[in-house]
């Protein structure tokens, strides 16, 4: 994997020099990472990989544990898991046939900041709740 190069130097403005740096080095690479974060980052992806982190688990074992995913929506997820290279579809040698997904390395790189992720909406969701119906309060 090519490790990221140092970003150009910044020329800081004169109203907030740091702020400005930040933003502009930030963004330096935003054309190359947003694609890649729009396959790994949606909602359906991170939940599916998390379970699958776990264990390898069937269609419909994925299906129950998600919950609120409708079969359709899961099936387009695991396809682009699977052609992003992030999840692995083998089809079982059972009757009726069975298929069971498993992460693969790639995907299992992303266990740790989709853990990170899920701890902070844990600890951080009844904020996001509280800030949300202020706002919307504000709003009214």
């Amino acid at each position: 994997m090519p490790r990221a190069t140092a970003p150009p130097a910044v020329k800081a403005t004169r109203s907030s020099p740091a702020k400005q740096e930040v933003a502009d080095v930030a963004l330096i690479d935003a054309r190359k990472t947003r694609p890649i974060l729009e396959h790994i980052a949606n909602k359906w992806s991170v939940l599916i990989l998390t379970v699958l982190c776990e264990k390898p688990s069937r269609f419909n074992e994925i299906l129950r544990r998600l919950d609120v995913i409708t079969h359709k929506a899961l099936a387009d997820a695991l396809k682009r898991l699977e052609r992003n290279g992030l999840v692995r579809r083998e089809v079982l040698p059972t009757k009726p046939v069975g298929v069971e997904y498993t992460i693969t390395p790639l995907g299992r790189s992303l266990q740790q900041p989709f853990a990170a992720l899920y701890a902070w909406a844990l600890s951080y969701g009844p904020e996001l709740e509280r800030a949300q119906s202020e706002y919307d309060r504000m709003q009214d």
